[in-house]
């Protein structure tokens, strides 16, 4: 493609294309006649670039991160885009405060509110709508209520699953930091590795959810063992009292 041709692909312009190549942040086109041609490699360096600077890195910094990969950028932004990509499976969905109410039976205060958006479960839109960043978690919140919990009770659990949450979530990163990633730094970060950090990445994903449902299965039966027992010795005690009375 064309530097004009890239301009149009990447919606930079084409004197900001030429100054990346200036500071070191595209390396040239291969040259035909007098007309330099782009490749989806210069793709993939401006995309880097500019999710980089996104993320506030000066465009210094930026050229030393793409310098540390021998010139291949299309690996590093194949690991940049794993590791940002979201890990829930579902799209957020917009509702009118009046939906939430209905699930309930009633307003929901704006202090819940407030909890579900330090959750990250909700987030405030203009006009007093509210975007459901897990619709699946408002679904089980609407099942619940039929159960008679209210939002309160909800949002009281939602609380203790976040923090039991985090902490899941730090063991898995810190698993693959101290084992996949650490010994990679180690080694230099050779380019011939960086496909191989983004299938170990793509992989743990679904490893640690599946991990995290089995664990959490398990703890599931056995807590529900340990309260029917307990119901069971009170409702005997109660019986046997009973019995003595009657006697």
């Amino acid at each position: 493609m064309t530097i004009r041709e890239l301009a149009e692909r990447t919606g930079m312009t084409v004197r900001n294309i030429r100054a990346h190549q200036t500071r070191g942040l595209l390396p040239p086109p291969v040259v035909r006649g007098r007309t330099g041609y782009y490749n989806e490699e210069h793709v993939a360096r401006i995309e880097l670039t500019k999710e980089m600077q996104a993320d506030g890195l000066n465009l210094e910094a930026i050229r030393r991160v793409l310098d540390s990969g021998d010139g291949s950028a299309s690996a590093i932004f194949d690991f940049t885009r794993a590791l940002r990509a979201p890990f829930e499976d579902e799209a957020p969905e917009i509702f009118e405060a009046e939906e939430l109410a209905a699930i309930w039976d009633r307003e929901v205060s704006p202090e819940l509110i407030r909890r579900g958006e330090e959750l990250g479960v909700f987030r405030s839109l203009p006009g007093g709508r509210i975007e459901a960043i897990s619709p699946r978690l408002l679904r089980a919140a609407a099942e619940l209520a039929k159960l008679g919990i209210g939002p309160e009770g909800t949002i009281a659990t939602a609380e203790k699953l976040r923090k039991h949450a985090d902490g899941a979530a730090r063991a898995f990163v810190e698993l693959f930091v101290r084992e996949i990633w650490e010994p990679f730094d180690r080694a230099g970060r050779p380019d011939r590795d960086w496909p191989r950090m983004s299938e170990a990445l793509e992989r743990m994903r679904p490893l640690a959810a599946g991990a995290l449902l089995a664990t959490f299965q398990i703890a599931m039966g056995e807590a529900i063992e340990k309260q029917s027992e307990r119901t069971l010795r009170l409702a005997a005690g109660g019986d046997s009292a009973a019995g003595n009375d009657s006697g």
